[in-house]
């Protein structure tokens, strides 16, 4: 039996077809176990290529990139309307458009969740609660009541995460002495002593540094309503005569504390330091504590981005800027003006009138994606459209040192970022991704091509951590120490190795003929040593299982790895159990948090059916019947218009804790397995292993 997607247990609910989607081959079966009507896998395959291959290019920017939305959760949507509220720059017409996205994003049950028919996550719901109520909408309305009372029925208030209750605390909503301390003090600590800044994931890492100021100024603005209604306490009307005096009663009432770990776990002594950190925070010298401040200002300006943002995501970008006006810089000061209106471009607006906020946005990543999808579609390599997306990743090779240097000092630049404007910040990931795209067009200026790719390559090398694999941003950031802060229960904090990226280096390093580099026979090895007993390989980027082994195989293919390795059939075996009755591949975000149910469990979507085709055609599956039934898939739940249709969420930022549906996987991966199915892909060696 399969879970389903809201968290019962059973089998999978037949699954609707999508616009555009066929029923054939549901009647009677051939010889071969094939559906009697189903099309002939090779053409309906080439005519889903065609479709797809002219609906991707259509959606080309001018300048030469992709860019497909980037979707999350409403968290993005309310702390940009809290923001707003704080620093009194309320517009009646961004509010409205905010709230209609939030009311619409509303489960039946009164929730919000972290991904598409997930379950409803606490902390997000508390947080779309009190941007409903700052749009206006009414406490007793009944989506308002059915969320306040699911949020009292798990804990209130009191049980959502740090990160909520510090925006709570910016309105007087919680009290900042019941929040884990984090103090300024943090910028001075050495790169070689536990929990420097640079111990933390460049993403952390940029939230944390502003966050310390805001920690230590612990700011209250005048809260337009209370909340009394998310406390676990009765709700106190506001229309009682004594209610000021009950909630102050309340108010005064001691929390019981939160017991103490034994002092020889890890937990007990950052629990400790954490009280520690809390009696500090009342005899810091005011000196020593402004001189932190200020040192911790100019790290957050040194790293503002030519367009304002900070590391290209929303985030760190909130918190800047509230860290900086904290410190007397006015709404008009250069950097505020121009970090507020960054925040602007993060903004999707949707044809009925709602604003969506994106946590990042992907174009690079996008792009070279799609130049991947669409050469190996078999798109002419000298295709202008595909030229003009070459030139323009091109032009995005960053050329500057940025945070990455404090463990790789003398290593000279060459990578590329995820998101337009992020010099600071470029990842592994994006690197090797845009040189296998580089390599698949034909450039009329070869040796420009190649100067990059050499760039590209030796820094990509010089990146490796000391086990000999890849994280994302940062060589060896693998601290033990900043996940066990009770400032930090919110998503990873550090950037250790991860098979799905050190995969696409593999396959990047072997694409330019280095597969018997030692480097890369180090990391084939690392790879086959991280493979689960089940045959997969877990993803830290993409989810999950699905994403990992997606990875994995094609980059051991290019590795020289046979298809007769037995790391290769348990990978093969395990994709083939895990296929869903429809033919195709899905896995839900659960699986993060529930190997044993989840892992490879989930409906059939388009991106992840895509990867599962990618790793088998690596492995030399082609004429396979799973191959076959997951290429009638694709074809068949293809639109008219050549698309596919997800509403999944299929990428990771956090594993489990944040979630990402990027629009644009739905079209690059199918295309990319359909093309490599009608004109060949990654091949299997025929050197032993």
């Amino acid at each position: 039996m399969r879970a389903t997607t809201d968290g019962s247990t059973g089998a999978l609910p037949p699954r609707a077809p999508s616009a555009g989607e066929t029923t054939a081959g549901k009647s009677g079966t051939t010889e071969d176990g094939r559906s009697a009507a189903a099309p002939d896998p090779e053409a309906a395959a080439e005519r889903a290529v065609g479709r797809a291959t002219a609906h991707l290019l259509s959606r080309q920017d001018s300048a030469g990139w992709w860019k497909g939305d980037l979707e999350t959760n409403v968290t993005m949507d309310a702390e940009d309307l809290l923001l707003r509220q704080f620093l009194g720059i309320q517009d009646p017409e961004l509010t409205e458009a905010a709230a209609r996205f939030i009311r619409g994003e509303q489960r039946g049950d009164g929730t919000w969740a972290t991904f598409y028919g997930g379950p409803g996550d606490l902390s997000t719901t508390i947080e779309a609660y009190v941007a409903l109520r700052l749009a206006g909408d009414a406490p007793d309305a009944p989506h308002l009541a059915k969320a306040s009372a699911w949020i009292r029925e798990r804990g209130g208030i009191a049980a959502s995460r740090v990160f909520t209750r510090i925006w709570l605390a910016l309105f007087g909503w919680w009290k900042w002495e019941d929040l884990p301390e984090l103090p300024p003090e943090l910028i001075y600590f050495p790169k070689w002593f536990p929990l420097n800044i640079y111990d933390f994931g460049c993403w952390a890492r940029q939230t944390i540094v502003a966050l310390t100021i805001v920690s230590a100024k612990r700011p209250v603005r005048p809260a337009p309503f209370a909340l009394d209604e998310l406390h676990t306490v009765p709700p106190v009307a506001h229309h009682h005569p004594y209610r000021k005096a009950l909630r102050a009663l309340f108010d005064r009432k001691p929390r019981p504390p939160r017991p103490l770990a034994p002092v020889t776990s890890w937990d007990g002594v950052f629990q400790r330091l954490d009280k520690a950190l809390h009696a500090y925070h009342r005899v810091a010298s005011r000196t020593l504590r402004g001189a932190a401040m200020r040192s911790a200002a100019r790290w957050i300006i040194e790293r503002q981005e030519n367009d304002g943002c900070w590391g290209g995501i929303q985030p760190p970008a909130v918190y800047s800027v509230i860290a900086l006006h904290l410190l007397g810089y006015d709404l008009d000061h250069p950097v505020l003006r121009a970090g507020l209106e960054s925040l602007d471009r993060f903004a999707v607006w949707r044809e009925d009138g709602a604003r969506m906020i994106e946590a990042c946005q992907s174009p690079v990543w996008d792009t070279c994606l799609a130049t991947i999808a669409l050469a190996d579609a078999g798109l002419p390599a000298d295709h202008p459209q595909l030229v003009k997306a070459a030139d323009w990743m091109l032009a995005e090779q960053i050329d500057r040192p940025g945070d990455w240097t404090v463990r790789k000092p003398q290593l000279p630049s060459g990578g590329w970022a995820f998101e337009f404007e992020n010099d600071n910040y470029p990842d592994i990931d994006d690197t090797a991704e845009v040189v296998l795209a580089l390599r698949r067009v034909a450039h009329p200026d070869p040796r420009r091509v190649d100067a990059a790719v050499r760039r590209a390559v030796r820094w990509s090398v010089g990146m490796r951590s000391r086990n000999g694999a890849w994280g994302a941003f940062d060589a060896d950031n693998t601290s033990p120490f900043p996940n066990r802060l009770p400032f930090c229960d919110f998503g990873e904090v550090i950037d250790p190795p991860s098979a799905d990226v050190t995969a696409h280096v593999v396959e990047m390093l072997a694409d330019v003929g280095r597969t018997h580099d030692p480097v890369t026979r180090r990391a084939v090895d690392w790879l086959l040593a991280e493979q689960e007993p089940s045959g997969a390989w877990f993803g830290r980027w993409g989810t999950n299982y699905l994403y990992g082994t997606g990875s994995v195989l094609p980059a051991l293919a290019a590795a020289g790895i046979p298809g007769s390795h037995p790391a290769v059939r348990r990978a093969v075996g395990w994709l083939e159990q895990v296929q869903n009755d429809d033919g195709g591949w899905g896995e839900d975000q659960r699986s993060y948090q529930d190997k044993e149910r989840w892992a490879g469990r989930g409906a059939s979507t388009a991106s992840q059916t895509g990867w599962a085709l990618m790793a088998l055609l690596a492995a030399g599956e082609r004429d396979s019947d799973a191959v076959r039934r997951g290429v009638r898939w694709l074809a068949g739940t293809q639109r008219a218009d050549g698309s596919w249709d997800e509403p999944y969420f299929t990428g990771t930022g956090f594993p489990w804790d944040f979630s990402i549906n990027y629009h644009l996987y739905r079209q690059v991966f199918p295309l990319t397995a359909l093309g490599r199915y009608v004109n060949g892909g990654p091949t299997v060696s025929t050197q032993g292993a």
